[in-house]
């Protein structure tokens, strides 16, 4: 019914004057109040971010026993700020990637799908960063993910697909942000680093201190990080050396791809033995960076593996990067308070996952005398499961994400993958303990089953759900991991429509001055709020 609702936006009255989406978002662009006070933009991105994510967040933090934060820094928006709601579709389809919705509110132009940069008729996109540089603003990219992964890459670079991440990394040197900090090193490494023993894999391991993976994915010998030094830039490869820059140009690079997940950050916690920077100690090296510049800064935060859990229907470890998240903002926040020359948006580039809790019919409660006076003694007992709040406690306690329970696995000799072992590390490090006999669904490779080229199986008897929904599980070589959430569903009560992205609408959050802020209010598209941002920089 709310999807209905939505795809009707343009009621009878409006018919009159709505001609073409283009057309609509051209009359937007400007309609922002007054924003000359405003020097400062920043845009925050929690990637796979629905209003469900955010909800288990909020339920986490009101219910939980003993939660980590006092409060969410979404709530602290919602109080402070204003709250809108943000449709994310692309160009002529029902439901976005990552890279054409990040074009989509870089540029405020419509996009299609997988395209970075660029409208859906082909067209260079101009980004809100490139205008921010045209205004003499310092500009600035922070992720959790790779600088050249879809979010980041649509701020600074115009290729025909996400996919051409070596591409990428050049064109983002060439754009010239004066902060990036993010993983994806691989990209940015000529590919004589394959090559044990090489010089420049000595060369380049003695640069970084050793604590990155020496692989590259290019198909050259270029050495971007060679280029980007020559360019000015202070190299950055760990946390302490974040910490130990003064420049004004810093690119910093910490992974190989992604950099730790929302649980490795948890466990690895403050300690000097943490070598990465977190996602919150990244925004704040940015901002004080950045703060610098007279003319003002543009500056795009991504909380980028909120997605990659949910992908992986994984909602112990989406929860921790829901955590990571929140506290990137609250910096943020923080460093606003009593000014009134910034604009903070915070939203997501679409839900993943279809995530949800629901009530079900397996362990049913216990009825229970209640002596109000309707009951006088009488049992209250519910007719379903309707999900104990003591499972937020043990999606928090959680050790290890879904890609380390079964990297650990395959890292086990080939004898040695069995579903007892599987059991074990499950066991081990979730609180939603496994059989040996589920351990051997998650593991199924009996002949009876669909099976997807490359993707694994699904055994029709055991999955019939998915089975039926084999469509909508289009990441296959995670499938398992997507089978042991199906596994321990009936404990956590958590429930996913598929291991991909959702049409939901997303929530669109904004601080700043009034007149500015009004503008966020309502439901709006991707690219109407991207409008109003680009009309404040403009």
């Amino acid at each position: 019914m709310m999807y209905k609702s939505l795809l009707t936006v343009c009621t009878a009255t409006l018919l009159a004057s709505c001609t073409t989406m283009e057309e609509v978002k051209d009359k937007a662009v400007g309609s922002s109040g007054d924003g000359s006070k405003i020097r400062n933009v920043i845009v925050m991105i929690g990637d796979g971010m629905g209003p469900q994510q955010v909800g288990l967040l909020d339920s986490y933090v009101r219910y939980a026993s003993d939660p980590v934060l006092d409060s969410s820094a979404f709530d602290r928006m919602a109080t402070e700020g204003v709250v809108g709601i943000s449709r994310t579709e692309s160009n002529k389809v029902l439901v976005v990637d990552s890279a054409a919705s990040a074009t989509q509110f870089a540029s405020g132009k419509l996009a299609g799908s997988e395209m970075i940069g660029a409208d859906y008729e082909g067209n260079r996109a101009v980004s809100m960063l490139e205008v921010a540089q045209a205004k003499g603003k310092a500009v600035g990219l922070v992720s959790d993910t790779r600088l050249t992964h879809a979010t980041p890459a649509a701020y600074a670079a115009h290729q025909q697909h996400r996919s051409l991440e070596n591409e990428i990394a050049a064109e983002m040197l060439d754009t010239g942000a004066d902060v990036m900090l993010s993983g994806g090193i691989r990209h940015w490494l000529p590919q004589g680093v394959n090559e044990e023993g090489s010089a420049v894999r000595q060369e380049l391991e003695a640069l970084t201190g050793g604590t990155i993976s020496m692989s590259s994915k290019r198909k050259d010998d270029r050495n971007l990080l060679a280029e980007a030094s020559e360019a000015g830039y202070d190299l950055s490869f760990n946390r302490t050396d974040l910490a130990a820059s003064t420049g004004d140009r810093v690119l910093g690079l910490y992974s190989s791809s992604g950099m730790l997940d929302g649980i490795a950050h948890t466990q690895a916690g403050n300690g000097a033995e943490r070598v990465q920077p977190s996602l919150t100690e990244m925004t704040a090296k940015a901002l004080s960076v950045l703060e610098d510049d007279e003319d003002g800064f543009f500056l795009m935060v991504e909380g980028g593996q909120i997605d990659w859990a949910a992908h992986n229907n994984d909602a112990g470890t989406m929860l921790h990067e829901m955590i990571k998240f929140s506290d990137a903002i609250d910096v943020v926040l923080d460093w606003m308070k009593d000014r009134d020359d910034t604009l903070l948006v915070v939203s997501a580039d679409h839900e993943t996952g279809g995530f949800g809790f629901a009530y079900s019919r397996n362990d049913l409660p216990e009825g229970q005398p209640l002596d109000g006076d309707v009951f006088h003694g009488e049992q209250y007992k519910p007719n379903w499961n309707f999900g104990n709040v003591e499972t937020l406690d043990r999606l928090y306690e959680q050790k290890l994400s879904y890609d380390g329970i079964f990297s650990q696995f395959d890292s086990l000799d080939e004898s040695q993958q069995t579903p007892e072992n599987l059991r074990m590390i499950v066991n081990t490090n979730t609180e939603f303990p496994i059989t040996l006999a589920q351990a051997r669904r998650v593991l199924e490779t009996e002949l009876n089953v669909y099976y997807v080229p490359d993707h694994g199986t699904l055994s029709a008897e055991r999955f019939p759900l998915m089975h039926e929904r084999k469509a909508f599980y289009v990441y296959g070589s995670g499938i398992r991991k997507n089978i042991l959430a199906s596994v321990v569903a009936e404990q956590s009560n958590v429930v996913w429509a598929s291991d991909n992205h959702s049409s939901t609408p997303v929530y669109l959050f904004a601080m700043g001055p009034d007149e500015t802020t009004d503008a966020f209010k309502g439901i709006l598209h991707t690219t109407d709020w991207a409008n109003e941002i680009i009309a404040v920089l403009d």
